[in-house]
């Protein structure tokens, strides 16, 4: 069997691919894809990823939406009011004993993004 060894990149469409690169570096640190040998790829922490397919009709995420994006941050309370001073509302807090704690926002062209603070040891 072949043993993937992580997540290699996201594609999906976009109306304004430039904009949105931006704003996922802006607001969440994510470098833009790499264009030249000078310019450094968006590098992850070591840690969980989860791949979840989930059932057609879920209402965990929008019905227009075929995905939602999930990251991981060390402090959720601090990312969003971070979030929140850049105008980026978060919906959706959820608390999961053993699992961690969520929120949702939003980029700009309405892909939901959730956020993970993954519960403690």
């Amino acid at each position: 069997m072949v043993q993937v060894l992580g997540i290699g990149g996201v594609f999906f469409r976009a109306k304004d691919p430039a904009a949105l690169a931006q704003w996922y570096h802006t607001h969440l640190g994510i470098n833009p894809v790499p264009t030249g040998p000078d310019d450094r790829p968006w590098i992850t922490q070591e840690g969980i990823t989860i791949l979840s397919p989930f059932d057609a009709d879920t209402d965990y995420f929008p019905k227009d939406r075929a995905f939602m994006l999930n990251f991981r941050v060390a402090d959720l309370e601090s990312a969003l009011a971070e979030l929140a001073g850049a105008g980026i509302t978060a919906t959706d807090r959820i608390q999961m004993d053993g699992v961690g704690q969520f929120a949702r926002i939003h980029d700009p062209e309405g892909n939901p993004i959730e956020l993970w603070q993954p519960a403690g040891p």
